[in-house]
């Protein structure tokens, strides 16, 4: 559960709850907020690259990717922003 964070949540109005991490700058949801929190952990972790991993040449093959082909990096989406 998330802790010594400041932290804004909201529930919209078919119940789902928004967790923002308010120094990250990161925002997650779900449909309970202890779901919320969690996925919150979560996202700030990867944001922090805390978990996660550039995938392997062979991860990508088996996702069908061509690594010679694969570019990482570049714009994020407006909404990723």
């Amino acid at each position: 559960m998330s802790t010594g964070r400041q932290i804004r949540l909201t529930q919209d109005e078919e119940g789902w709850w928004t967790a923002r991490d308010l120094d990250a700058e990161v925002t997650s949801q779900g449909e309970t907020r202890a779901e919320a929190l969690d996925n919150l952990d979560e996202a700030v972790a990867l944001a922090a690259g805390e978990i996660g991993h550039e995938p392997t040449d062979e991860e990508l093959r088996e996702l069908g990717i061509d690594p010679a082909q694969n570019e990482s990096g570049g714009e994020l989406p407006d909404v990723l922003e």
